[in-house]
């Protein structure tokens, strides 16, 4: 698991190391740099399936002996699958700090640090490797964890999904793409593959714990996904299915007839909310321990009920083992984490809460803390506070 993130001039940040637990929420106005931080690590696994990136391979003696590991053609690929954030200038900070434009990214991940800066080349979309750890800065720690001995990143490699908050709508065909469905396992940025996974998958057995939901026909991915978005519409059924002899797949709903009969109907005819939320809860149902799920605005076109259960299955996943690091403008996504900390489904210290807001050089955050009765030890300015505050003019 990844256990803080640091983002040294890196868009709306100068220098900023950020916590990350089994379940983390970012908050705050828009532009106020959360989706920076996905991005960021979306930018770190986007560089390292494409074969731009390398980590530090030699151990602390090699490396004090003088040996130094090759970085030659390597770099920050800044557009490919994940993420498209332009070029060099688009993505390095206004006021960088540093006598040189240098842009860094590091995580560590229990005992292990792994950093990399690259040089600033404003128009071009590959940012060459200058070190594999960040530039000095006073602002910087003084100490970092250091493993026994190099490993890969874990992130690098485990179960990965990154679900953007411009998804899927409803369609009358979805992509049949075995190699990153099946052979991946990657629902896509869009989530355009997951009707095929769930297709692929649907029989696959979700483990037991938090992510079983109680009114589920079985424990399959199929009714399980059906029974979690049955708390949107109540009775819903859903089924994928291939049209032989073609490379997509089609998507149907059913629910209860009046005389006990069924009709199945097109994504189009059930509204818009239904489909949009299926691959979040795909990613949340399908995620295995060590995996990394990253959601943009899992709420949208939600009913505030369907929010709150946003929250709930994004908690059972971390619950399960996986980490989730969830971007939200939703109070009730918000109380539905707290929730789930009072009703014991995680526990406070796996539920990390980020409220970010401009300053005068960029961004920086408050991270109030959450006690085992959902309560949290501040509320700053600006934090969901919109409804206590028209409530105040309304009746003033």
């Amino acid at each position: 698991m990844i256990d803080l993130l640091t983002m040294h001039n890196f868009k709306a940040f100068q220098h900023t190391e950020l916590q990350l637990g089994p379940l983390t929420l970012l908050t705050g106005l828009n532009s106020s740099g959360k989706s920076s931080v996905l991005q960021a690590l979306a930018l770190l696994r986007q560089s390292y399936e494409s074969g731009d990136l390398v980590f530090a391979t030699l151990t602390n003696e090699e490396q004090e002996a003088g040996r130094r590991t090759d970085l030659t053609g390597k770099g920050f690929l800044l557009n490919g699958e994940l993420v498209g954030l332009g070029t060099g200038k688009d993505v390095l900070n206004e006021d960088f700090t540093g006598d040189e434009p240098r842009i860094g990214l590091a995580v560590d991940e229990g005992p292990y640090h792994y950093g990399w800066t690259a040089a600033y080349e404003p128009e071009q979309n590959l940012l060459p490797l200058i070190g594999t750890d960040l530039p000095d800065t006073s602002e910087g720690r003084a100490e970092r964890p250091t493993g026994p001995e190099a490993v890969t990143p874990a992130f690098f490699t485990a179960p990965f999904q990154y679900l953007h908050a411009d998804r899927i709508s409803p369609a009358q065909f979805y992509p049949r793409d075995h190699q990153v469905a099946i052979g991946r396992g990657f629902l896509g940025v869009r989530g355009e593959h997951a009707v095929n996974f769930l297709r692929h998958h649907g029989q696959d057995t979700v483990a037991a714990g938090p992510l079983r939901h109680p009114k589920a026909a079985s424990d399959s991915l199929k009714d399980q996904t059906a029974a979690w978005m049955g708390d949107l519409c109540p009775g819903v059924d859903i089924e994928a299915k291939v049209i032989e002899g073609t490379d997509v797949v089609i998507l149907s709903y059913d629910f209860p007839g009046t005389v006990g009969r069924t009709s199945r109907r097109r994504p189009g005819n059930v509204g818009f909310g239904l489909t949009y939320v299926l691959p979040v809860v795909v990613a949340c149902l399908s995620a295995r321990p060590g995996s990394l799920v990253l959601l943009e605005n899992p709420e949208a076109h939600l009913h505030p009920q369907g929010q709150t259960q946003m929250a709930t299955l994004a908690a059972s996943a971390a619950a399960q083992g996986a980490q989730v690091v969830m971007e939200t403008h939703s109070d009730h996504v918000i109380n539905g984490v707290r929730l789930a900390v009072k009703h014991g489904r995680i526990s406070p210290s796996q539920a990390v809460f980020h409220y970010f807001r401009r300053n005068g050089t960029g961004a920086d955050f408050v991270s109030p803390k959450v006690d085992a009765d959902g309560m949290l030890d501040q509320w700053p300015t600006g934090f969901f506070d919109e409804l206590e505050n028209t409530l105040d003019q309304l009746i003033g």
